[in-house]
């Protein structure tokens, strides 16, 4: 990448979005909300060198896009941020009925809303799930709702992280085990997507997960009946019954303050910075 930045402008990031940006499939017991993710991996890389950047993250996993607007938007404004990163849509995408351009339509308000701040706003297209069992099957759909989010993204000068277009997450390894949410590769390769999509220089070096050994078509077969039994049905269960995972779970960074906590660990700022290509 041309014209890295060595520093970067920003010193308040606020996340906003569902499950993928509260950093789900990543687990960490030591993180606030017993998750890490992207969001995180991304704001401990801005915060070196920069003594006074503070993060916070409002994603709160199974929120709908209109949800994401109407809960999140106003409280991440009124935190000031100088970057906002917007994850929205993919719980909508994959409900059946879902209209890709009316979803298009509540997010560009949404997206002039944030932008009418002055912040670098960083908006996101959901992954391709054609090799997800079943939802596969909203594969076009969910490509006719990523090209309206670049369209959205192109009228307000928002930042695009392209999912989409990160073949890495083609890879299994990429995918945890309920094949709905990223694991923690998954969750490392996109934070330095992100931040390669920010033109901020990053250590987060690449990681390309060994092969996996070819299944037969029995054992491929049984793994996704498994898969159904303990994470698909319960899914269509939860929809049909109007259950949300949200329940009860509140942001787990409702507040920006220090990735670190109170202060940076002791060479922190000497963190090796991969180079860029």
């Amino acid at each position: 990448m041309n014209d890295v930045q060595q520093h970067h402008p920003w010193n308040r990031f606020v996340a906003i979005g569902d499950s993928f940006t509260e950093g789900i499939g990543d687990p960490d017991p030591n993180s606030p909300g017993g998750h890490r993710g992207w969001a995180d991996r991304v704001a401990e890389e801005l915060a070196r060198d920069h003594v006074d950047f503070a993060y916070a993250n409002l994603a709160i996993r199974g929120k709908l896009l209109r949800q994401i607007v109407d809960e999140q938007v106003g409280p991440a404004l009124g935190l000031q941020p100088d970057l906002i990163s917007i994850c929205a849509g993919g719980n909508d995408v994959i409900r059946p009925g879902a209209d890709p351009d009316v979803l298009a339509e509540i997010l560009d308000v949404a997206i002039a809303k944030l932008r009418s701040s002055g912040a670098t706003v960083v908006l996101f297209t959901v992954p391709d799930i054609g090799n997800t069992p079943v939802l596969s099957t909203v594969r076009g759909r969910a490509a006719i709702f990523n090209e309206n989010v670049r369209t959205v993204a192109a009228r307000h000068d928002a930042v695009i992280a392209d999912l989409w277009a990160l073949r890495q997450l083609k890879d299994p390894q990429m995918w945890a085990e309920d094949r709905l949410h990223f694991s923690p590769l998954g969750h490392h390769i996109i934070a330095a997507m992100v931040l390669d999509s920010l033109n901020v220089q990053h250590g987060l070096h690449p990681e390309i997960p060994a092969p996996l050994p070819p299944k037969r078509w029995r054992t491929a077969r049984t793994e996704d009946l498994v898969w159904a039994r303990d994470h698909l049905v319960p899914w269509v269960l939860r929809r049909l019954r109007h259950q949300s995972l949200a329940n009860g779970i509140t942001a787990k960074r409702p507040v920006p303050e220090p990735i670190f906590g109170p202060g940076m660990p002791p060479g922190a700022a000497d963190y090796p910075a991969e180079p860029q290509a």
